[in-house]
């Protein structure tokens, strides 16, 4: 809003001709972002208290240090989404479809977290909204985002590029919505998994919001796609002022969120953000390079599925000693914290890897 209010004067204004490039807009929307998230954070939380009575339910056969967990309230995503939403539609151009479609995933995704959220609180216990109609609701609105995309001339390539590999192209034609939304729906779902512990999941996926902002960036802008031979998508660019935006809510929310966590983020908050980068992925055409980004998320999702057939494959014997991975090395007898910042590294490795199949190609 605010840089749409401010085009018309960007020759005749020095402030006005900032807001033209989308790296002082991005710098901006993280601070915005994390201001918003720090003054918000605090009321909500005692809303939430008194909301809540029982907060989170605690797993009766998890590790037995969270069972002091017990009673802190969840819902602490719509921490994140608020100040998202006041940083994106203050900074980014609102004319822009790419971030409507981008918001209509995240505000939706949200919306189902939080009725799954809502359930678990009113019930006390683990059994929110079933996890096929989850499914159901996050199809819908996928299916809904994939569609409008596909009416885009800019991104109507059905064409999927391997990283590290200029030559790999693989044209998907109709199978390709159908993987959109495989990718949408299981980056939803893989930061769900992962956060299970005090500030693990927030930051892996600032640090994935980051990488596609800087990805966001390069493939809207032509010299600089033509040049990484990767897939030029005009207008974009625009995407790194919501993905900015993403970095600042989520350092916001670490504040309040940080061992012993104030709030937890639950499916509100880690429904939404998974699904965001899922579509983020798509619209930039790199959603192959999201799988080495979140390779931390591919990880805890691989160790869940790991455990459950090898449960039911030798009839009651457990791969790990519990799932997902995180849980293992607590059961292990790691410190929360050292599991936290063990994967945060790993997060940051992933990451590293993944602006790397940028360049080497």
């Amino acid at each position: 809003m605010l840089y749409n209010l401010l085009v018309p004067y960007i020759h005749k204004l020095h402030i006005a001709n900032l807001f033209h490039y989308i790296t002082f807009r991005s710098g901006l929307a993280i601070l915005v972002s994390l201001i918003s998230a720090l003054v918000i954070g605090p009321n909500l939380i005692r809303y939430l208290r008194v909301l809540q009575k029982h907060g989170q339910p605690i797993r009766i056969d998890g590790p037995e240090t969270h069972y002091k967990k017990a009673g802190t309230p969840t819902m602490g995503g719509a921490i994140i989404i608020i100040s998202v939403l006041i940083s994106t539609l203050l900074l980014a151009d609102l004319r822009n479809k790419y971030i409507w479609i981008t918001l209509f995933i995240f505000v939706g995704f949200g919306i189902i977290g939080f009725l799954d959220d809502y359930s678990k609180v009113k019930k006390n216990n683990h059994k929110g909204v079933t996890g096929k109609k989850k499914l159901l609701y996050q199809f819908i609105i996928s299916l809904i985002a994939c569609v409008l995309l596909q009416n885009f001339n800019e991104v109507s390539s059905t064409y999927l590029s391997f990283p590290f590999l200029k030559n790999l192209i693989i044209d998907l034609g109709v199978f390709y919505i159908p993987f959109a939304l495989f990718v949408v729906i299981g980056s939803s779902n893989a930061v769900n998994l992962t956060d299970g512990l005090d500030g693990l999941a927030i930051v892996p996926v600032a640090i994935a919001a980051g990488t596609f902002g800087i990805i966001s960036y390069l493939v809207g802008n032509s010299f600089y796609a033509h040049y990484l031979q990767i897939a030029y998508v005009p207008d974009v660019g625009e995407l790194t002022i919501l993905c900015a935006s993403i970095v600042g809510g989520g350092l916001g929310f670490l504040w309040f969120n940080a061992q012993p966590a104030e709030i937890f983020m639950g499916d509100t908050g880690s429904v939404s953000l998974g699904g965001v980068l899922g579509i983020i992925s798509v619209i930039t055409k790199h959603e192959i390079v999201l799988g080495i980004v979140g390779g931390l998320f591919v990880i805890e999702t691989l160790s869940v599925i790991i455990q459950v057939y090898y449960f039911k494959a030798t009839k009651g014997k457990r791969f790990f000693r519990m799932a997902p991975l995180h849980h293992h090395f607590e059961k292990a007898g790691w410190p929360e914290s050292k599991v936290v910042v063990r994967f945060w590294i790993i997060a940051v490795i992933f990451a590293l890897i993944g602006l790397a199949s940028l360049k080497l190609r």
